[in-house]
């Protein structure tokens, strides 16, 4: 990383952090600065029921921790990012894209409104700015070639920890083969509960998909696009 790409990097993880401490604030307190019903937020600590928040939250984290590591950089302190720490940022980055192509190719297809109605208020933040920002700044200005291929797999932990969370919970809150979208929030088993052997299985298949395309868009050189 040469300290253009580094300040640019740093200015974006500052952004992030920022923007998911406003995004948390505001789905904890309930406050709407944009009209209309709420859908998947809730307030206080129900709001960590979701993977939004969750992995919002986790890239908020990350981010803080690669900014203090660039600013020991920029000061000479160090002579390179720690190689966990880019683990970390990959984890982090692939569970806010995970969330974003959520959003866009299955819940925004499924809920009234659209996409559109899930993009207000703490969601305009943690749909679609903070994981924009976050896949931007992983795959321009973090490159690496440092991270191994096999650091992959450790992008869908956090789906994987995140799944055994959600089917505990729905499995619990099951009457006859049956559970209500108060438990089931992602609507992922109203088909029925044959449907844990399909769609977590997939979920993780498209996780890992992410976290090998943004490996490898971190790994490509783009030439003479930032210099």
């Amino acid at each position: 990383m040469d300290n253009k790409k580094i300040k640019i990097s740093l200015v974006l993880n500052i952004i992030i952090v920022v923007f998911t401490i406003i995004a948390c604030i505001i789905m904890f307190t309930g406050f709407k600065f944009m009209e209309g019903d709420l859908i998947l937020e809730t307030t206080k600590i129900g709001m960590f029921k979701f993977f939004t928040v969750d992995s919002n939250i986790l890239m908020g984290i990350v981010a803080f921790i690669f900014s203090i590591q660039e600013i020991r950089l920029l000061k000479g302190k160090i002579s390179e990012i720690p190689l966990k720490t880019y683990v970390l940022k990959l984890m982090g980055t692939v569970s806010v894209a995970l969330t974003f192509f959520t959003v866009f190719c299955y819940l925004g297809q499924i809920v009234e409104g659209g996409v559109f109605r899930l993009l207000k208020n703490s969601n305009l933040f943690l749909h679609l700015i903070i994981p924009v920002l976050s896949m931007v700044n992983f795959c321009l200005f973090e490159k690496t070639n440092r991270l191994k291929f096999k650091y992959t797999f450790l992008g869908i932990l956090p789906t994987i920890l995140y799944a055994i969370f959600y089917l505990t919970n729905v499995l619990i809150h099951m009457e006859n083969g049956k559970v209500s979208t108060i438990y089931d929030w992602y609507w992922f088993m109203q088909g029925g509960i044959w449907q844990m052997f399909i769609i977590p299985p997939f979920m993780l298949i498209v996780t890992y998909i992410i976290s090998v395309g943004l490996w490898r868009i971190n790994k490509k050189k783009i030439k003479k696009l930032f210099y």
